[in-house]
């Protein structure tokens, strides 16, 4: 199956979902009753950079500096750009977005030990 054109989308989900769980699974933990708004604060950013790496993505391989090969992608397009490149920039967004709200509430909990 790893030779296939499932191949990227496997791998793609199978090192994010179990990371963005344990995210999750923590901010809510931190967070508890505003784990909304956090969320709401956190997620919008993260896909305006997923969509403006997307479109760069797009002006690249439209231009010819890069292409993907035949075979190595479900073949499901988004302009140009495979599905998987655009769930790769969008995915990778969230894990940075709510990796610094974690690292936020890490920097508070320690303000509040030193005070």
């Amino acid at each position: 199956m790893m030779e296939t054109r499932w191949a990227y989308l496997i791998h793609l989900l199978g090192w994010t979902l179990p990371v963005i769980g344990i995210q999750l699974a923590l901010l809510v933990n931190h967070y508890k009753s505003r784990s909304g708004e956090v969320l709401r604060a956190v997620l919008p950013p993260a896909l305006v950079v997923g969509v403006y790496l997307s479109i760069a993505d797009h002006l690249a391989i439209s231009t010819g500096i890069w292409n993907f090969g035949a075979g190595r992608h479900l073949g499901v397009y988004v302009g140009v750009v495979p599905l998987e490149e655009v769930l790769f920039f969008l995915i990778t967004s969230v894990l940075v977005s709510l990796g610094l709200a974690l690292f936020t509430a890490l920097l508070r909990l320690n303000e509040a030990r030193t005070s």
